[in-house]
């Protein structure tokens, strides 16, 4: 319980998030924006608590004016499984606090307007994660399953690519229903912002993955891979196929092989970084 209990150091409130909470208490509305920040606060709270107990490293659990963030110090290399649960932790919460704020309506202890609001906050928090957009819940399902299927620098920038695509479909809809919801509009941007800065830092979080598995880090691994390449190809170009949960045997020309280990020794080790396969593997 104390490792779960050291969770509340992590939490970090964004400056804005002040900002907001004032313009709240001078308009009237700081008993909305007090539902909003409990039911996202539990929210990620579900996210890390998860994170914990697979002892993954928790950088900060952040809370925004309009949402929160759980980042974690991982990249890649644990197993999917684990992932898919730590994901799925932040929207399991909302079933119980709506059970939670039932029971306390029914037993006289808050209004039926507030347990009204409540339930209507709830439930537009757990519909708007599930967007399968990143860097919500829903982006994060859809990166997971690309994962599970293709090499992981591609499942990342597919996942990204489709990101772009959904929000620019929910931002066409957006302007012809409310063209004129700032916090709407406060949101989108955030999302667009969200995911230039991820797609400028796709190749660094790649490396970080490959890294991982150079000093052995990597857990999980479910079945051995086969790469087929050429000697022509580039070194990183072999290294773009590497996939989560897999152990890669590289086989070059089809008649010469290396392992995994030994690609990522010559790529870090000894800096070859633009080398060709033919020039880096040994004959069986």
């Amino acid at each position: 319980m104390i490792k779960y209990g050291r969770l509340l150091g992590k939490v970090r409130i964004h400056p804005l998030f002040w900002v907001v909470a004032g313009i709240a208490i001078l308009t009237g509305y700081f008993w909305e924006l007090s539902i909003l920040f409990l039911i996202v606060f539990i929210h990620e709270l579900g996210h890390a608590a998860a994170a914990r107990f697979f002892s993954w490293k928790i950088k900060r659990i952040l809370i925004l004016p309009f949402g929160g963030t759980c980042e974690v110090d991982e990249h890649g290399n644990r197993p999917i499984i684990e992932e898919l649960i730590i994901v799925a932790a932040g929207p399991l919460q909302h079933i119980w606090l709506a059970g939670g704020a039932f029971l306390l309506e029914t037993a006289g202890l808050i209004t039926m307007e507030s347990a009204l609001l409540f339930h209507k906050f709830n439930l537009m928090i757990f519909l708007f994660n599930l967007l399968p957009v990143w860097p919500l819940d829903g982006g994060k399902f859809l990166y997971l399953l690309l994962s599970a299927r293709t090499p992981f620098l591609h499942a990342m920038k597919k996942t990204l690519i489709s990101s772009v695509i959904m929000l620019t479909a929910i931002h066409l809809i957006m302007i012809i229903i409310a063209p004129f919801n700032l916090h709407l509009w406060i949101v989108v941007l955030f999302l667009y912002l969200s995911l230039w800065l991820e797609w400028k830092q796709v190749r660094y979080a790649f490396m970080r993955f490959l890294l991982e598995r150079y000093y052995g880090k990597q857990s999980g691994i479910k079945r051995l891979e086969v790469i087929e390449a050429r000697g022509t190809d580039f070194i990183y170009q072999a290294m773009e196929k590497f996939q989560r949960d897999c152990k890669h045997l590289i086989h070059v020309d089809s008649i010469r092989s290396m392992d995994e280990n030994e690609m990522l020794h010559v790529y870090f080790a000894k800096k070859q970084v633009n080398a060709r396969l033919k020039e880096i593997v040994s004959n069986d």
